[in-house]
């Protein structure tokens, strides 16, 4: 297969630290890909920069064959850090907020993805008054609503309970399963270990394949 996401001597620096360190990496198309590492070793700097949302000093990103050009990210779903809403809407019309931006899925769409990571769709309660694990779930919702390509998702079972972990390691395997590209940094071994088809390891801005 070849790859959809390849990484180039890529450097990022922050005054005296050196976030990355001449990163290069291939990820292949279809897989599910872990990247594990202490914090403070590069991981959310890395996503950051595939994901467009920073710039790197040097080196290259090319997506889907293409530059990754600062803000203006490839098709991807993200999530870095904690996902964030309107913390006074509900779930579903923060979802149809963020939808009418690009305009290109329905109601009934948003309601099928809300309901396939395990939340109501009818629920009026706002985001401010969701659970850790809810507040999770519905980032993953946004992340996968407009069927992306590729998804970037920093610590995926974040907040959620051992249910939780079991039924969103089942959701990202079915993406998988259907061509999805997914990347994930993740503290739980047992991602990496039920998930992922390749794993590399980043240690203070430098990377190392393991499988």
């Amino acid at each position: 297969m070849s790859a959809i996401i390849s990484v180039r001597n890529v450097s990022k620096s922050f005054r005296e630290t050196r976030a990355l360190d001449g990163v290069t990496v291939d990820f292949e198309e279809g897989k599910i890909h872990g990247v594990i590492g202490r914090n403070g070793s590069g991981k959310s700097v890395l996503f950051k920069c595939i994901t467009g949302f920073m710039r790197p000093d040097s080196g290259e990103i090319i997506v889907c064959g293409r530059p990754v050009k600062p803000l203006s990210p490839a098709e991807m779903g993200i999530i870095i850090e904690h996902p964030g809403f309107i913390s006074g809407l509900s779930g579903y019309r923060n979802l149809r907020y963020l939808a009418g931006i690009r305009n290109r899925i329905s109601k009934e769409k948003i309601r099928q993805t809300i309901e396939l990571v395990g939340l109501d769709p009818d629920e009026k309660k706002a985001v401010r008054k969701y659970s850790m694990g809810m507040r999770q779930r519905l980032g993953i919702a946004q992340a996968i609503m407009e069927d992306p390509p590729i998804l970037v998702i920093d610590e995926p079972m974040n907040g959620l309970d051992k249910h939780g972990v079991a039924e969103m390691r089942e959701l990202l395997k079915k993406l998988r399963d259907k061509g999805t590209t997914v990347l994930i940094a993740s503290h739980y071994a047992g991602d990496i270990d039920e998930l992922c088809d390749t794993v590399v390891e980043m240690e203070a801005g430098k990377m190392k394949k393991l499988l």
